[in-house]
């Protein structure tokens, strides 16, 4: 989970520069801050477990396919 939150103090860091400096307005920059990255922060929260969910099943492949031969 920490590693979820560093990675949502830059995306939040960065939607707000880029709303910022595309519009020169604060309210924007605050709003791209706020709504972009807290969705791709639950997104990346899900994607990193469907991840882990898949290294198992591979691991517990090759597990398998190793005893099969041995």
């Amino acid at each position: 989970m920490l590693k979820t939150l560093s990675f949502a103090a830059i995306h939040f860091t960065v939607a707000f520069t880029i709303g910022y400096l595309l519009t020169g307005s604060l309210l924007v920059g605050g709003a791209m801050a706020l709504v972009e990255p807290a969705c791709n922060t639950i997104a990346y929260h899900f994607h990193e477990k469907a991840w882990a969910r898949a290294a198992l099943r591979r691991n517990r492949r090759a597990a398998a396919d190793y005893s099969a031969a041995h």
